[in-house]
């Protein structure tokens, strides 16, 4: 039996790129040593982990199933193949890509269609006018019905969708469609557009942790390491470093500064060379209160990494895996 991590990623495009570059980030590099075709590889440094190349739908089945320890891959994906996806797999952390909504979207011919509680009337009268259900296109089917029946709209049939699913409505295959979009600019180009009470997900990447994958000591002393960078470069890039001298009362100015802008000083305050960690939008105004206070000199900087006694995405996946 394998002890190895085994972490899926997408295996092109833009998701594959950004997912290289998260990594990056955490100053974790994935490595496929015999090229861009192998879909396998690791990850530089870790032995003990193997990388899988998959479509991101792909890797949202390989959790469900447990075939792999973590994965990167859309909310949309888990949330849309998964039934019972808060008892299967975990959502670690979003990761600030691959954002996109699931939407419903009528004809913009429909004017006086506005929320969902309209569509319910519509579907009414669609099936009273034609004896049929009202038609909805979709690739994203069990999202659909739970978005649908949440609202009490239930006369409806759903036309799974295998290609550009926008287009259904001008080509007499649907009435409305549940669809993916960043902008909106695809719905409205095709005289759709989306409602009011109409966004049923916003979706992004997500590093999702499978709670069935064969968790051992070998696997989860691995997802501790690299959870860790990764909860560090997280924390370091919405926080900021602010560094002051003060002449006197450094650590009543302390005190104050952990009242007024939420900040602490992780190596001490009780001389007159301090340094305080606030997050990333307070550190201008907390750089001002520092000089009005007496501060001879204040300085702000970035931080690559900033690592703790705590380890919140560990403790996470901790929390929620079973079997061990």
């Amino acid at each position: 039996m394998s002890h190895k991590l085994i972490i899926g990623v997408p295996s092109k495009g833009r998701l594959q790129e950004n997912t290289h570059a998260f990594f990056a980030r955490a100053g974790l590099k994935l490595v496929r040593e015999r090229g861009e075709r192998d879909y396998r590889g690791g990850l530089a440094g870790f032995a003990q982990v193997e990388v899988h190349y998959l479509s991101a739908s792909d890797i949202a089945g390989e959790l469900a199933r447990g075939g792999i320890h973590l994965g990167i891959t859309g909310e949309d994906l888990i949330r849309e193949s998964i039934s019972d996806a808060d008892t299967r797999v975990t959502l670690l952390t979003p990761l600030g890509f691959g954002n996109a909504n699931v939407v419903v979207a009528v004809p913009q011919a429909w004017i006086d269609v506005r929320n969902m509680s309209d569509i319910e009337d519509v579907a009414a009268s669609f099936r009273a006018q034609t004896g049929n259900r009202m038609r909805v296109a979709t690739k994203y089917i069990n999202l659909t019905r739970q978005h649908f029946s949440e609202h009490g709209v239930s006369d409806y049939r759903i036309v799974e969708s295998l290609g550009a699913t926008e287009g259904a409505p001008a080509a007499g295959a649907a009435e409305m469609v549940v669809d993916i979009t960043t902008t909106g600019a695809t719905l409205a180009a095709n005289a759709l557009k989306i409602i009011d009470d109409g966004v049923i997900l916003k979706s992004e990447a997500n590093l999702v942790a499978a709670r069935e994958a064969d968790w051992t000591s070998e696997t989860l002393n691995a997802a501790k390491t690299i959870l860790g960078r990764i909860a560090a470069e997280e924390t370091a890039r919405t926080t900021r470093e602010v560094r002051a001298h003060m002449a006197t009362g450094s650590a009543l100015v302390a005190q104050q500064i952990a009242e007024l802008f939420g900040a602490e000083a992780p190596y001490g305050a009780a001389h007159s060379a301090v340094a305080f960690h606030c997050a990333k939008d307070k550190a201008a105004n907390l750089a001002e209160w520092l000089v009005q206070q007496g501060a001879s000199h204040v300085s702000v900087q970035a931080l690559d990494y900033v690592f703790t006694d705590r380890n919140p995405l560990f403790e996470m996946l901790e929390s929620n895996i079973k079997g061990f």
